[in-house]
C-alpha cells in the first residue's frame, strides 16, 4: 500500500516539461531519414552506387550527389544523437521524482518493447533497414553511462567512433591485396600460364569483389518484390538476418553507439536545450561543415571520378564516420540557430508535432512505402527513376508536417507512442485531450 502513492509521479513526459528544440531537430531528422532510406524502399541494390538500378545521370546524379554530401549518414546521427539526449532527460527526470531503482524497471521496459516495434518494422512492415531494432539493442547498454561526466562520455564516443574507422582502413587494405592478388592471378591466366589452385582462388576472390549485380540479376530481384505479401516476406529473410547479426556487430557498435554517448554529453553541456550563444552555434556550424562537407566532397567526387569503382567507394568508407561526425555536427549548430531565431514559427510547430510523433511517423514511412512499391500494394518498386522517388518523399513530408499538428490538437500522444508509453509504464496513459 505503501508504494502505490509514489507511483502517480512516475508517468510520461508531459507537455509542459518538453524542450521545444529536442522535438523540432527530432522532427529534421526523422523527416530527413527518408531522404536516404527511400533509395532502399523503392531500388535495388542501389543505395549507394545509382550505376545499378534508379539512373546515374542527369536529375538521378544530381540527387545522389547532394545526399551523399549533406544526409547520407548524418540524418541518422541526428536522430540517434538525439536518442542519447533522451537517455538523460528520461532517467533524471524519473530519479528527480523519486523513482529510485524503478528507474532501470521503467527503461529497460520501455527499451525492450522499443526492440519488439523494430521487429515488427522488419518482419512485418518489410523494411530491412530498421534502426529501432539497433537503437534498442544499444540502447541496453546506456544506463550505466547516465551519471558519467561529458568528459568520458566524449572519450568513450570517439574512441569507439575510432575504433570502427580503423577496421575500415583494415578493410580497405585487405581490398587492395585482394585487388593486387586478383590481378596478378589474372595476368599469368592471359599469359596461358596454369594457375594454382591458390591463384585459381584470387583470381575468384578478385572477380567476386568487382563484380555489380548485372540488369538481369537486378530485374530478377524486381520481378520478386512485385509478388504477394507471404512471398516478399520469404525472400527478405536473408537480407533481414544479415542486418540483425552482422550489421549491429560490424557497423552499428561504432556507428550508433557512439552517437549516443555524444548525445548524452550534449545533452549534458545543454547544447539541445538552446540556452548557448549564438556564436557557439555558429562556431559548430562552420567547424563542422568545414571539415564535414570537405570530407564528403573528396569522398563523392572521387567515387563519381572512378565511375562508381567498388573500390574506390571502400576507399571512400575509410573517412565516411569522420565526414558523417563533422557534418552532423554542423547541422546541430544550423538547426539551433535556426530553433533560437524563431522564423518560419509555424513551421518549427509543424516540425516539433513531428518530433513528438517521431516513433509514428517513422513507422508510417515503412507502411507507406510497402503499399507503394511491393506486389499486394502499387508495384513501384524498381519502376521509378531515383530522382521521382522524391516526389513520393516530398508528398510523405508534406503529409506528416500536416497531420501531425492536427493529431496533437486532439490526443497527447501519436497512437505508436500511446502504446509505447501504456506498456512502458504498464498503466493505459490518457489518450484523447478533454477539451
Amino acid at each position: 500500500m505503501g508504494n502505490t502513492s509514489n507511483q502517480v509521479h512516475f508517468k510520461p513526459t508531459s507537455q509542459k516539461s518538453r524542450i521545444n528544440a529536442l522535438d523540432v531537430i527530432r522532427g529534421i531528422a526523422l523527416l530527413g531519414i527518408l531522404l536516404m532510406n527511400i533509395n532502399g524502399m523503392g531500388l535495388p541494390f542501389a543505395y549507394s552506387d545509382p550505376s545499378i538500378s534508379g539512373g546515374s545521370d542527369g536529375y538521378n546524379l544530381q540527387v545522389w550527389f547532394v545526399n551523399e554530401m549533406l544526409f547520407e549518414g548524418t540524418m541518422r546521427g541526428l536522430f540517434t544523437l538525439l536518442f542519447g539526449a533522451g537517455v538523460i532527460l528520461l532517467t533524471k527526470r524519473l530519479e528527480s521524482n523519486g523513482a529510485g531503482i524503478r528507474t532501470a524497471d521503467i527503461y529497460y521496459r520501455r527499451i525492450l518493447w522499443l526492440l519488439v516495434f523494430g521487429l515488427i518494422n522488419v518482419w512485418v512492415l518489410l523494411w530491412h533497414g530498421d534502426i529501432l531494432f539497433p537503437y534498442a539493442i544499444f540502447g541496453l547498454m546506456l544506463f550505466p553511462f547516465r551519471n558519467t561526466n561529458v568528459k568520458n562520455l566524449i572519450i568513450a564516443g570517439c574512441l569507439l567512433l575510432s575504433i570502427g574507422v580503423l577496421w575500415d582502413i583494415s578493410d580497405y587494405k585487405t581490398d587492395l591485396q585482394t585487388q593486387k592478388a586478383g590481378l596478378q592471378a589474372q595476368e599469368l591466366k592471359n599469359q596461358d600460364a596454369e594457375l594454382t589452385e591458390g591463384q585459381e582462388e584470387d583470381l575468384k576472390n578478385w572477380e567476386k569483389f568487382n563484380t555489380k549485380k548485372t540488369p538481369e540479376e537486378v530485374d530478377k530481384f524486381i520481378e520478386k518484390m512485385h509478388q504477394g505479401y507471404w512471398a516478399i516476406v520469404t525472400e527478405k529473410t536473408r537480407m533481414n538476418q544479415f542486418m540483425q547479426t552482422w550489421f549491429p556487430y560490424r557497423i552499428w557498435s561504432w556507428d550508433i553507439l557512439s552517437f549516443m554517448l555524444l548525445g548524452m554529453a550534449f545533452f549534458k553541456l545543454r547544447i539541445f536545450h538552446g540556452e548557448r550563444q549564438y556564436m557557439f552555434y555558429l562556431i559548430m556550424l562552420i567547424t563542422g561543415y568545414l571539415i564535414g562537407l570537405t570530407i564528403n566532397y573528396i569522398e563523392t567526387t572521387s567515387i563519381l571520378d572512378s565511375n562508381f569503382d567498388k573500390l574506390t567507394m571502400h576507399k571512400a568508407g575509410m573517412t565516411y564516420q569522420i565526414g558523417r561526425l563533422f557534418t552532423t555536427i554542423g547541422h546541430v549548430g544550423l538547426f539551433m540557430l535556426f530553433i533560437k531565431s524563431g522564423v518560419l514559427d509555424v513551421l518549427q510547430k509543424a516540425l516539433a508535432a513531428v518530433g513528438r510523433m517521431a516513433l509514428t511517423n517513422y513507422l508510417m514511412h515503412s507502411v507507406i512505402t510497402t503499399i507503394l512499391f511491393y506486389g499486394f500494394g502499387f508495384s513501384l518498386y524498381g519502376e521509378l527513376q531515383r530522382f521521382e522517388l522524391y516526389y513520393i518523399v516530398g508528398a510523405i513530408w508534406i503529409f506528416q508536417l500536416i497531420f501531425s499538428p492536427i493529431w496533437l490538437k486532439l490526443f497527447h500522444y501519436g497512437p505508436v507512442e500511446w502504446l509505447w508509453r501504456s506498456l512502458t509504464y504498464q498503466k493505459k496513459q490518457a489518450f484523447r485531450i478533454k477539451k
